[in-house]
């Protein structure tokens, strides 16, 4: 049995998590953790997302420490802000808890100290930016295509529900450092967005661009346009739960996960 801390207690994604965690025959929901001095504090967390009493009471963040070493969880599952995150991450690590992490939005020092905190307390983690499955095989497509079409001028459109507070997305992010990877671009190439007289557009950009609206889901596309022809491609979320079910397999795979290593959805996947 996995037993499952899950972080961000009566958000959208988190109680879907939980919903789909007390569904599951091998998976158990121990702890739930809010807000620091969060309102919900000693509630249910299954009566607070409509499933019924769970007997999982809710805990502020200024306790996790506290809850972590007296529920002992297997794992913790973070999908917060990044400025949160980042200290959720790192005291799971120094209580010898593994991770899964669909949290974006992290500066590179913040994802320095990440590392080096997992790597100190050799602690199993997952850290991807969408835990979609359709969006990490779009991953694996894009950067085939980037090899082939290099040639080709590349752009990348996102939009999402006009609550989300990072641009542009961690999957548009995740999506840009793939082709620049895999045109070995080393250069600083990225255009986030043209206003006014920029020029013409260079043969080395690649554009980046967020749109914000209503309750979009998550869109992403990949634009390789050439002389007389182009193809996008795209992937679209209709439902949260498709992070869901990517979290479901994260968890199935960490069990066995390398140690001290941060993980990515290619590797639960199993993509090459």
């Amino acid at each position: 049995m996995i037993r499952v801390a899950v972080t961000g207690a009566g958000g959208r994604i988190s109680s879907k998590i939980i919903k789909t965690i007390l569904k599951e025959e091998d998976m158990e929901v121990v702890a739930a953790v809010g807000s620091p001095n969060t309102l919900l504090d000693g509630k249910d967390v299954g009566e607070v997302i409509g499933v019924g009493k769970i007997d999982v009471p809710v805990n502020g963040a200024q306790k996790l420490a506290e809850v972590l070493k007296e529920k002992k969880p297997d794992v913790l599952i973070d999908f917060t802000i990044a400025n949160t995150a980042v200290g959720t991450i790192k005291t799971s690590a120094e209580c010898g808890v593994n991770v899964v992490v669909g949290t974006t939005g992290f500066s590179e020092k913040q994802l320095s100290e990440i590392k080096e905190s997992i790597q100190k307390n050799k602690i199993k983690a997952v850290i991807a930016p969408n835990m979609a499955v359709g969006v990490n095989v779009f991953f694996k497509v894009i950067e085939d295509l980037a090899k082939i079409l290099n040639d080709y001028d590349i752009e990348i459109i996102e939009a999402h529900h006009k609550h989300k507070t990072d641009a542009p997305s961690g999957t548009a992010v995740k999506a840009y450092e793939i082709i620049a990877e895999a045109l070995e671009n080393k250069d600083e190439t990225c255009v986030y967005g043209r206003q006014g007289i920029v020029g013409a557009r260079t043969p080395e950009e690649i554009g980046v661009h967020a749109v914000r609206g209503g309750d979009i889901v998550g869109d992403h596309t990949v634009l390789f346009a050439g002389e007389g022809e182009r193809i996008e491609l795209t992937h679209r979320a209709h439902s949260r739960q498709v992070f869901v079910t990517g979290v479901i397999k994260a968890l199935q795979y960490i069990i066995e996960a390398p140690e001290g290593k941060i993980s990515d959805m290619k590797d639960v996947l199993g993509i090459k």
